[in-house]
């Protein structure tokens, strides 16, 4: 199984096959990273999420749609994965806290795509997952990646277990998260679409960030509604892909972003403090 089949794989998942559902599983997976505590900390003294949180979610998704869109090795994906290294270099980033959210950028498409997706990754899939996002883990600098994706699971589940736990910070970024989400909603919209995005959290999880757990019968009413969203899609890909064919992949950074409007240039993203000297050439 080489890298190439992975970016290959990567590309039609999260381009083709499941683009709504990858694009919610990373955000669910960027919420969750918020349940740990040296995780929120450091957001919150940064003040990135709090004061500018749209554009840290547009940089955020841009960068991670053009390495899924052009692979890992390309020159566009070797420059985003350079964009990352040195906005990273400037703060002080455990690489406990980087196994995580590499972690969850595998473990919650597989969860999302299980529990709601019109169909669940193959194990080929998931493999080609773990694949793409350990390699660019470890272009990253990122060290002790596991060497399975059994392992990379497992880890996911024990930080879950073990270091979840409630503290100011979380809470602060994750309402400020999900403010920004619900923003472009009208304002009638915004408590019940609340109370849905937050029914998509575990209890335990959803404690971790100050908000209340959801009833059972919320829970189960957004997880027909999501299932009923991606029979409905899953069956319309069926038959465009048998009447005209495979449709042309679809990525967050071909679509216009409230950030950017309808392009955007590398340079462009990051903590605006840091814009002139991540720019300067070295």
């Amino acid at each position: 199984m080489t890298l190439a089949a992975s970016e290959a794989c990567c590309h039609r998942l999260a381009g083709v096959l499941f683009p709504w559902d990858v694009t919610r599983a990373l955000e669910l997976a960027l919420l969750k990273t918020f349940c740990v505590p040296s995780i929120s900390g450091l957001l919150a003294r940064t003040g990135e999420f709090e004061q500018r949180p749209r554009k840290r979610y547009d940089d955020t998704g841009l960068m991670v749609a053009e390495l899924l869109r052009h692979g890992i090795d390309s020159a566009a994906g070797a420059a985003v994965i350079e964009r990352m290294n040195r906005i990273h270099g400037h703060y002080a980033i455990s690489n406990d806290d980087f196994l995580y959210v590499l972690s969850s950028f595998v473990a919650e498409p597989i969860r999302w795509l299980e529990r709601y997706g019109w169909r669940p990754l193959t194990a080929e899939e998931r493999e080609h997952l773990y694949r793409f996002w350990r390699a660019v883990g470890e272009r990253m600098g990122i060290g002790a990646i596991p060497a399975s994706l059994a392992e990379l699971l497992a880890l996911n589940g024990r930080v879950e277990r073990e270091i979840f736990r409630y503290a100011a910070s979380n809470q602060r970024i994750a309402d400020a998260t999900l403010a920004m989400l619900l923003d472009d909603w009208p304002a009638p919209l915004r408590p019940p679409l609340r109370r849905a995005l937050q029914a998509l959290l575990a209890g335990e999880v959803a404690g971790s960030l100050g908000w209340p757990a959801a009833p059972g019968p919320l829970q189960g009413l957004v997880l027909a509604a999501l299932r009923t969203r991606s029979r409905s899609a899953g069956g319309w890909l069926g038959l465009r892909r048998l009447v005209a064919g495979e449709p042309a992949p679809s990525f967050y950074s071909m679509r216009p972003t409230p950030s950017y409007g309808s392009s955007f240039r590398l340079e462009q993203l990051g903590p605006p403090p840091l814009l002139p000297e991540l720019n300067r050439p070295e």
